[in-house]
């Protein structure tokens, strides 16, 4: 399956609300995740390449925005019921096993990626303090597989910028990866 694109970001668009269960047990929303100085919403699953290659700096960015006042979550809106290692019970041992800093959301009815029209995992939501979208990038140089040492930390030092100044970076390379798991439509 060839990989996927995000589109280019729509500067002010606003946060699409949610209400979700995380692996956690709590039900969370838009505002439960918000942070004072903006929000990140991902879109992630637990099978993709393009998410594992780069899963532990994602952990280790989601900590350090978190830190600087970013709220993070991650949804996955994967069709369970054809990706079993996407299920709720899979979501839940990968949260606990990798210490996921954020709440790990599982949009089963997939109306969330719908609404935020997410396209691939990762998929990647920065928005300002007042949920106007402001990255739509990718996390750093990784696809398949992980980006050498050292390589630039594009998603950290975009969203350090929404949360120093409101204003995300002009130029944002997409992010790539697998086709959201679309279930099948009668």
């Amino acid at each position: 399956m060839p990989a996927m694109e995000t589109p280019i970001c729509d500067f002010g668009w606003k946060a699409p609300e949610f209400s979700l269960p995380g692996v956690d047990g709590r039900t969370y929303s838009l505002s439960d995740v918000r942070g004072p100085k903006g929000t990140l919403i991902m879109f992630i699953c637990n099978h993709c390449p393009y998410v594992l290659a780069i899963q532990d700096r994602l952990i280790r960015d989601a900590g350090d925005l978190i830190k600087i006042g970013i709220g993070v979550a991650a949804i996955n809106s994967n069709d369970a019921s054809q990706y079993p290692e996407d299920s709720f019970e899979r979501m839940r041992a990968v949260a606990k096993e990798k210490s996921y800093p954020f709440p790990y959301l599982f949009d089963e009815t997939q109306e969330i990626a719908r609404a935020y029209d997410a396209v691939c995992t990762p998929d990647f939501f920065g928005f300002d303090k007042d949920f106007g979208l402001q990255y739509r990038g990718r996390l750093d140089e990784s696809r398949k597989e992980t980006a050498p040492e050292g390589a630039r930390r594009e998603l950290f030092e975009a969203m350090e910028m929404v949360a120093k100044t409101g204003d995300g970076p002009v130029d944002q390379i997409p992010s790539m990866g697998c086709s959201i798991k679309w279930r099948a439509t009668a």
